[in-house]
């Protein structure tokens, strides 16, 4: 007769250690709804199994390509009923991404515009002649009578 296997059970540090995801986070993630609650020891401690392991690797990974809690809500959803189509994951991955190039499209031009302020500045005056400070700042602030 085949013996039963005991799933190995953890308190939320080493849950913490072997996933890399903080002891805050865990909680915050629990209280959320995106982590289920985890069975109690006797002195009410929460105990942790693979099952914990698992979803929660899930949920850093998606964290780590910048999903929203409620796409990840949405995608854990769509994984715990595998028999429905992914036409709802594909929409989020795909809305995700073209946020992802809007952002990326921003930080370009943001960049653009931070080496034309720079290019403009070669350091070494007083700050109230420093191009920087003038691109950014009220052109009036500066008194040149000081000179």
């Amino acid at each position: 007769m085949p013996t039963a296997t005991v799933e190995r059970v953890m308190p939320i540090g080493a849950l913490a250690e072997r996933t890399g995801v903080k002891v805050e986070t865990i909680r915050y993630y629990e209280q959320v709804g995106l982590l289920p609650p985890p069975e109690r020891s006797g002195g009410n401690q929460r105990r942790y199994g693979r099952r914990h392991v698992e979803r929660l690797a899930f949920i850093k990974h998606a964290r780590d390509l910048g999903f929203a809690v409620e796409a990840i809500r949405a995608l854990l959803r769509l994984s715990d009923n595998p028999a429905m189509a992914c036409d709802e994951a594909h929409a989020i991955a795909v809305a995700h991404r073209d946020e992802v190039r809007r952002k990326i499209a921003r930080l370009r031009s943001l960049e653009a515009e931070l080496e034309r302020i720079a290019a403009t500045c070669s350091g070494g005056v007083a700050a109230c002649d420093c191009a920087v400070i003038e691109a950014l700042a009220d052109h009036g602030r500066c008194s040149h009578a000081a000179h």
